[in-house]
């Protein structure tokens, strides 16, 4: 099924592009305040945002989404990136989760899953990674069949939104299998029999955000709730979703790197040493410079993994390309951005010091650079043949 079924028109979206970066400039640092001094981005968060139309923006019409082409999406991520980073992981999770659904969901499951995913009356969290693997097709956590349910066992860990997530989007592997085969996605209730939620401690950025240690003893689950057969699990992980998914974060590196930048412009034309301003200083004009150069790289390499997407020729090797870079370009850009500010950058309170923090949770969302970098070298070399 393509990302879209009608396009949403130039002007409509330009209106919408305008109330986006109004509402992040506007309402949503109120909200960030909140966040930052309560540790907590809860439920309300995402009503206020499903009430704004936020969180199905990506997804197509007929599914209840607003119909956005995913290049149309990414400047759209792009501004919410630059507010605060359990904000941006809302929406970017809610506009990008229903992609696995699409190959895999019945009829049946459309109705009960899917549209109420889209529509943000379900909240479903992904849920791959595991302690003691990759998040690939080594995965350990295992199913059997026993009557109308599925048995799970195995842990899963650093679950984003665990603390809130009505369901859990779970991959796991029939017992006795190994690779791709058997690979399984099951829609895990949070009430589910032998299912152990635990909060892990909070993470140094994206405050808010209640990541989850899930343990999962003979865990049962309504056999109806499989997505797809088994052997589609991973598949639907790794190739429907992830592609885009890094593109995205790719491109909050971006948004969040523009809102480093700015804030490095101002504290150069304010602060004063020696009787002149430091945005008169050589090297700081040579900071300022190789930043906004390194934003434009990367923000042209995630428009072309877009405008691929849109075409539905994005492969495994752009979309990890953009990744890579952008993430590399935003530890560089707020590493100079917090040497502009200097000391007082790094106190509590000051929104360059929360952008510093925020910004090295993309290292670690949908692969690692060293996971970017073998999916790079494996194309690399095939292309060599």
């Amino acid at each position: 099924m393509p990302d879209r079924v009608k396009q949403m028109n130039e002007t409509q979206f330009q209106q919408l592009k305008s109330e986006v970066k109004a509402y992040v400039n506007g309402p949503l640092q109120a909200v960030s305040d909140a966040i930052e001094k309560t540790g907590v981005c809860g439920k309300d968060v995402w009503r206020k945002l499903r009430s704004q139309g936020y969180l199905n923006l990506a997804a197509p019409e007929p599914l209840g989404g607003r119909g956005l082409s995913f290049s149309q999406y990414l400047q759209i991520i792009e501004l919410f990136a630059r507010s605060h980073g359990s904000i941006r992981v809302i929406v970017h999770v809610s506009n990008g989760i229903w992609r696995p659904f699409l190959s895999l969901v019945s009829a049946e499951q459309k109705e009960r899953f899917l549209k109420p995913l889209i529509e943000g009356r379900l909240i479903a969290t992904f849920t791959l990674t595991e302690p003691g693997s990759g998040s690939g097709a080594d995965l350990k956590t295992t199913v059997r069949k026993v009557g109308a349910n599925y048995l799970v066992n195995g842990e899963k860990w650093m679950i984003s939104f665990g603390d809130i997530a009505d369901y859990f989007l779970l991959f796991a592997r029939l017992e006795g299998t190994s690779g791709y085969d058997g690979t399984v996605a099951l829609m895990v209730p949070r009430g589910a029999p032998g299912l152990e939620i635990q909060m892990m401690p909070p993470a140094m950025g994206q405050t808010g955000t209640g990541h989850a240690h899930l343990y999962l003893k003979n865990a049962r689950v309504p056999a109806r709730n499989l997505l797809g057969v088994p052997g589609q699990g991973l598949t639907a992980a790794l190739s429907g979703f992830l592609g885009p998914s890094r593109v995205s974060v790719a491109m909050t590196c971006v948004g969040l790197a523009e809102r480093a930048l700015e804030l490095a412009v101002k504290r150069a034309k304010e602060r004063v040493t020696f009787g002149k301003p430091l945005a008169r200083r050589q090297i700081i004009q040579t900071y300022l410079a190789e930043m906004a150069t390194d934003i434009e790289a990367a923000r042209l390499l995630c428009i072309h993994a877009g405008e691929l997407q849109d075409r539905q020729t994005l492969t495994a090797e752009k979309a990890s390309m953009a990744k890579l870079y952008s993430v590399g370009m935003l530890k560089r850009v707020t590493d100079k951005a917090l040497r502009i500010f200097g000391g007082i950058g790094y106190f509590k309170g000051s929104e360059i010091e929360r952008i510093y923090r925020d910004s090295r949770m993309p290292w670690f969302e949908e692969g690692t650079a060293e996971t970017q970098k073998v999916i790079i070298a494996k194309h690399v070399l095939e292309r060599g043949d």
